[in-house]
């Protein structure tokens, strides 16, 4: 067997491992730095110039966006929410100007916008273990 492909399965399988027996804060975590892993990842792309790989990485992180924008539960918390919805929406546009202008500084400035919420969240989740 390829080692790369055993890998690759057994990252997969791990994964599916560490999601099941998640929290629902602890998956929303995952999902942040998913979304950090493949800006990176887009970079590198940018870099080498391998546009369908940019493309396909760009995406990730818009579903990932888009994801936890869907998670947001504005029905109940519209007031206290609309501001990270409306975040969530601005790093879905800038991603799409990243893709399209081949631009490192727009994943950049995401990546930074992601990172901000992502403390913010690993904050809350210190406070949830600390009670």
């Amino acid at each position: 067997m390829n080692p790369m492909l055993a890998l690759r399965q057994y990252q997969k399988v791990n994964g599916v491992a560490q999601t099941s027996e998640a929290s629902p804060h602890r998956l929303v975590q995952m999902l942040m730095q998913g979304g950090l892993d493949r800006i990176a990842q887009a970079k590198g792309a940018m870099a080498r110039n391998d546009v369908p790989q940019r493309g396909i990485l760009i995406g990730k992180v818009i579903g990932i966006v888009g994801g936890l924008r869907e998670g947001l539960d504005l029905e109940n918390h519209a007031d206290s929410l609309t501001d990270l919805d409306n975040l969530y929406a601005y790093m879905s546009k800038r991603l799409i100007e990243a893709n399209v202008q081949n631009d490192p500084e727009i994943l950049n400035e995401v990546a930074r916008l992601l990172i901000t919420v992502k403390e913010g969240w690993d904050a809350i989740g210190d406070q949830l273990t600390d009670a």
